[in-house]
C-alpha cells in the first residue's frame, strides 16, 4: 500500500506545464477592465442585498417583539380587570361558606356568636 502511494507522488504527471499559445500574449486572457467591472458590480449588489436583508429581518423581529408585549400588556389588563370585578363582588359567592365553616347556609343568615 505504502509503495503505491509512493508511486503516485513521485510519478510526473504526463503532460507537460501548459504555455500559452504562439502570438497570445498574457494580458489578451485576463479579464481585464471590463471584468473588473463587472465582479466589482456584484460584489456592491450583494453587499446591498445583505444590508436589505438585515434591515427587513431585523424589523420583522421588532414587529414580533412589540406584538409580543402588547399581548403580555392586554392580558395583564385582563387580569387586573378581572381581579377589580372580583372585588366588586366581594370575591366570593356570599351563599357559600367560608373556609371555616362560616356563612349563610342555604342562602340564609344566622346571627354570629
Amino acid at each position: 500500500m505504502h509503495s503505491l502511494l509512493l508511486r503516485l507522488a513521485t510519478t510526473p504527471s504526463p503532460l507537460p506545464t501548459p504555455t500559452l499559445r504562439d502570438g497570445i500574449s498574457e494580458d489578451q486572457v485576463t479579464p481585464g477592465l471590463l471584468g473588473f467591472i463587472m465582479t466589482a458590480f456584484f460584489v456592491v449588489a450583494t453587499a446591498l442585498l445583505i444590508v436589505d436583508m438585515v434591515r427587513r429581518i431585523r424589523r420583522v423581529r421588532y414587529r414580533a417583539q412589540v406584538e409580543e408585549e402588547r399581548l403580555a400588556a392586554a392580558a395583564a389588563a385582563d387580569i387586573d380587570a378581572a381581579d377589580a370585578q372580583d372585588g366588586l363582588d366581594g370575591g366570593t359567592d356570599p351563599a357559600a361558606p367560608d373556609a371555616n365553616g362560616n356563612g349563610p347556609a342555604g342562602g340564609l343568615s344566622r346571627p354570629r356568636e
